[in-house]
């Protein structure tokens, strides 16, 4: 069985199934799914009624991103976040204005269900973002931050590569996992990229959002697999260009 970590969708949901079908997905695989699962293309309404039915066929596991945070509140309260709304929720937006509300309870179900947090059996942690405590994420104080913070992955980038994790300036935070997996902040909103690594943190975020591609990649083997650019799926459209 592949263990199989999928970087941010942000409704590319034509970039997915040419992803899925690259990587040459079966039900024997477990697929991780780091979040922000919308906001930026048009097909927020119909990536997520993919991943609910892909979840009835297929081992999955759920992240909670920041975009479905925010896009669950809207539709929870009905109120516009004018920042979320400039930064791809405008399109999530009409994409389920467009569906109707009375489709909306599986989804509002699907993104309650989100994990915050996943460890496996040897001792990976994946997230979309990060945590701050340094005895790790079964202390953190703010939930928020498993899903907002930027500091992990700048932390990570900014180590020595010579420091090993036996040193005594290794940082604590990242001392406590094998590995750890994660989206959010994306490596190039530019071009074609690859999944990068500072330290034992993995960013799998390639841009999908902007003019990147989706990625996927086995967590043992590190080999991934990539859609073309997301954007080449949606003529016409800005995404979060």
């Amino acid at each position: 069985m592949r263990k199989l970590v999928v970087g941010d969708i942000h409704s590319g949901l034509k970039a997915l199934e040419q992803l899925l079908v690259r990587a040459e997905v079966t039900t024997n695989d477990h697929l991780i799914f780091l979040g922000d699962y919308v906001d930026s293309w048009s097909d927020a309404f119909e990536t997520v009624n993919f991943l609910i039915d892909l979840d009835k066929t297929h081992r999955c596991t759920f992240i909670r991103g920041n975009h479905d945070e925010l896009c669950k509140d809207w539709m929870l309260t009905g109120e516009e976040n004018s920042t979320w709304l400039a930064h791809g929720g405008a399109a999530t937006r009409d994409s389920y204005l467009k569906a109707g509300k009375q489709h909306w309870d599986a989804h509002i179900a699907f993104y309650e269900s989100l994990k915050n947090t996943y460890v496996d059996k040897e001792n990976r942690l994946y997230l979309h973002a990060g945590f701050t405590n340094l005895k790790g994420i079964e202390y953190e104080f703010f939930n928020e931050l498993f899903y907002w913070d930027r500091t992990l992955w700048e932390l990570a980038k900014a180590i020595n590569p010579g420091i090993q994790p036996s040193d005594k300036n290794y940082p604590k935070r990242l001392s406590n996992y094998l590995e750890i997996f994660i989206g959010h902040t994306p490596i190039s909103k530019t071009g074609k990229t690859i999944p990068q690594n500072g330290a034992n943190v993995w960013n799998v975020d390639t841009g999908a959002a902007f003019k990147g591609s989706l990625t996927a990649m086995d967590v043992d083997t590190k080999e991934f697999w990539q859609s073309d650019a997301v954007e080449s799926f949606y003529p016409g459209e800005k995404g979060r260009n």
